[in-house]
């Protein structure tokens, strides 16, 4: 049976943006799309729409919420075979258990709390960081316009250890289905302590922690699918920084974030948190087990 992609909905405007940029994903991938609502969704984000809730009435507003997500999407992809669900429990287990059989989780950036967009709803971070499948949060589009993947390209953050990396994976399958140019970043740093200001030693640390970047990069992209158009870049300075002057204009960035066994808490490393936080594009979280 094929996976579908799922939304996490609230009836908040970045749930319905996630929903607008499924969609497209969904129609353009040819798979089906499944709506997910928690219904206890409010204790997380902070904003009940109705109080002292009875079960007929939290029934009708779940009902409202996921009806009107599944005609929003079925307007943009006509095509797509769409599902809802509502289930009376918390966000968070809620989403990672529909992440279990699903291709990818798609969500907007908060939900109906009164958090600033600028920071990131508890909800997407939790699940980002403990899911067993990718997380799509919608950062960007703060103009109530959602931005399929397709009108931009797809940035890559490779990080220590590229090969067999399902962040990779996720980039090119990202980069052949929408037919635009994959950017691979790759960010360096020079430890203070190898720099040096004798003159025979000016610059070659700082060219040895380069072309090792180099080298991790076309490792990365050493099973790239034919007629993927490949961009290969190293920037000195933080990763965190460079991943987030590069998601000016993406389409999607892309990171990996590695889960170790028998950890239980959040997983999710600091370039990954930074960039869920401030990226200007759409981020893919992809976890990579250790």
């Amino acid at each position: 049976m094929e996976l579908p992609l799922v939304v996490g909905v609230d009836g908040s405007e970045p749930s319905l943006r996630a929903v607008d940029w499924a969609a497209d994903e969904a129609a353009l991938r040819g798979m089906p799309l499944r709506l997910v609502y928690a219904s206890l969704w409010e204790r997380y984000e902070g904003a009940a729409l109705a109080t002292g809730l009875g079960s007929s009435s939290e029934q009708m507003l779940a009902d409202s919420i996921v009806e009107a997500a599944a005609k929003r999407a079925q307007r943009r992809a006509s095509d797509v075979k769409i599902s809802t669900e509502v289930l009376p429990e918390e966000p968070v287990p809620a989403l990672l258990r529909a992440g279990s059989a699903a291709f990818a989780l798609v969500l907007g950036s908060r939900g109906r709390g009164g958090i600033a967009e600028l920071l990131l709803g508890s909800v997407s971070l939790a699940v980002a960081a403990r899911a067993d499948c990718p997380v799509i949060v919608l950062r960007g589009s703060h103009d109530n316009r959602a931005k399929s993947a397709r009108r931009g390209r797809i940035v890559l953050g490779v990080g220590e250890e590229p090969e067999n990396s399902a962040a990779v994976r996720l980039a090119f399958q990202e980069a052949a289905e929408h037919r635009g140019p994959l950017e691979a970043v790759r960010a360096w740093r020079c430890p203070g302590y190898q720099t040096t200001d004798h003159p025979l030693m000016t610059g070659e640390p700082a060219r040895l922690h380069e072309e090792r970047a180099v080298e991790i990069l076309e490792a990365a992209l050493r099973d790239a699918p034919e007629g993927v158009e490949l961009h290969r870049r190293t920037a000195e300075g933080p990763a965190r920084k460079v991943l987030l002057d590069a998601s000016a204009d993406a389409g999607l960035l892309v990171v990996g974030a590695q889960r170790r066994h028998g950890h239980f808490g959040l997983q999710i490393g600091r370039v990954a948190h930074a960039v869920l936080h401030h990226s200007a594009c759409p981020v893919a979280v992809v976890p990579q087990r250790a």
